[in-house]
């Protein structure tokens, strides 16, 4: 049985900030996000071992690679200290997490920082959109594309009605859900989009066409942020619950994980999931991989998820990976209510990808802060009513990275 890997917290920039306009560069999102998740857990910068930073392209977006040599400057007690950068595309942020907590496992070290950024406003739109594509295979599915990531994901959208039908007022509704609960989040890029609790995405500017089937209402946001999450030992962690006046019980930890890949391609996806009831079954795996760890026997063991809607399509095809219905029946839990806020299975309690925001890097940490937050019930608006486990997935691509985590005390 590995070693305990627990979760101390950390720290949000709010992403409804452009920091380009405000006269900030990415070390200045790095460094707001590891002072203030410092200053948040009472941990001295000193005590941190190692740092694994998750990024998706800052040479593309920023003109600057080799992130880990930015922790020295940020504030010189790290100086020193062993530091890496991992990229996997929207999935780089969980890597990180991952490569942090395999070296905890490992005995190497017992308090790690991990990092995820990504500023993104720094172009524009048609210019990002094409820097996103480099998450696919560039040359043969993005190249000369316009958008290339909404048409691909709307072709996630389009296998599903091929396989079992599909009707796009199932997708408006996890987008308003998504709107909706974004409005109590403080760090939640659209949290101020809305008057009200009831958002018409029928019409307007939000029902305006982007790529194939998807239009504006199902995509997630283009977003500056970064998230930082400390990670430890099961020997540190019960001396830092000791001087917070908590007990080790009471501390989140990584309860279970999955990780897996699956051929870059979509049509290579499609083509190898022929024969099986899971659209993405490397995705379906990752999450039955982490539910193997956690030792819960199905979805219903946890009492919320943080899941990757980069689009309404992605969040679709979670609701049946996950297991909350069967292949191709993820309507029944949108109709039903299961999904929403006060239902039975809440997803992206936090807004998600879409309410939230998506600074590609950051998301995986996000999720897991998050995640951390509803379990030490430190969730504010948002918090899930007796949220004990909570389960994560972060995809990279269009699905070919994915990490799912059960994280709980």
């Amino acid at each position: 049985m590995a070693a305990p890997v627990y979760i101390l917290g950390g720290y949000q920039t709010d992403f409804a900030r452009n920091w380009m306009k405000d006269g900030g560069d990415i070390v200045a999102l790095m460094k707001e996000s590891v002072v203030e998740g410092l200053a948040a857990t009472g941990i001295d910068a000193k005590e941190v071992e190692v740092a694994h930073v998750g990024n998706f392209a800052a040479e593309l977006y920023c003109k600057q690679g080799h992130l880990g040599g930015f922790m020295a400057e940020i504030d010189p007690a790290m100086s020193g200290i062993p530091t890496s950068r991992h990229e996997a595309a929207c999935a780089s942020g969980s890597v990180s997490m991952m490569m942090a907590g395999a070296e905890i496992e490992a005995g190497r070290y017992n308090l790690a920082l991990v990092l995820g950024v990504e500023q993104m406003k720094t172009v524009d739109p048609a210019t990002g959109g094409d820097f996103l594509g480099t998450a696919a295979w560039y040359d043969q599915e993005a190249k000369g594309v316009e958008f290339p990531f909404p048409k691909l994901f709307g072709r996630l959208g389009d296998e599903y009605e091929k396989r079992f039908g599909l009707k796009d007022e199932h997708l408006a509704r996890i987008a308003e859900i998504n709107f909706s609960n974004a409005r109590r989040n403080p760090k939640a890029q659209t949290r101020g989009w809305f008057t009200n609790e009831t958002q018409n995405l029928s019409s307007g500017k939000y029902a305006n066409p982007v790529a194939g089937r998807l239009k504006v209402r199902d995509c997630s946001q283009v977003t500056d942020g970064a998230v930082s999450l400390f990670l430890a030992s099961e020997s540190f962690a019960r001396t830092y619950a000791a001087r917070r006046g908590l007990k080790l019980e009471q501390l989140p930890r990584i309860l279970g994980w999955g990780h897996r890949t699956a051929p870059m391609r979509f049509d290579s996806k499609v083509a190898e999931s022929k024969n099986n009831p899971y659209v993405l079954p490397h995705t379906r795996q990752a999450i039955v991989d982490s539910f193997r760890r956690a030792g819960i026997a199905d979805v219903w063991g946890v009492q919320g998820i943080e899941t990757h809607d980069c689009f309404t399509t992605s969040e679709y095809m979670a609701i049946d990976h996950f297991g909350m219905t069967k292949p191709g029946e993820g309507w029944k839990a949108v109709e039903e209510g299961v999904i929403e806020f006060g239902g039975k299975l809440p997803i992206n309690a936090s807004g998600g990808l879409i309410g939230g925001g998506h600074p590609v890097g950051a998301t995986g940490v996000r999720q897991a802060l998050d995640a951390g937050n509803q379990v030490m019930g430190k969730a504010g608006d948002y918090q899930i009513e007796g949220a004990k486990k909570i389960a994560t997935l972060n995809i990279g691509g269009s699905g070919t990275t994915t990490v799912a985590m059960v994280i709980g005390a």
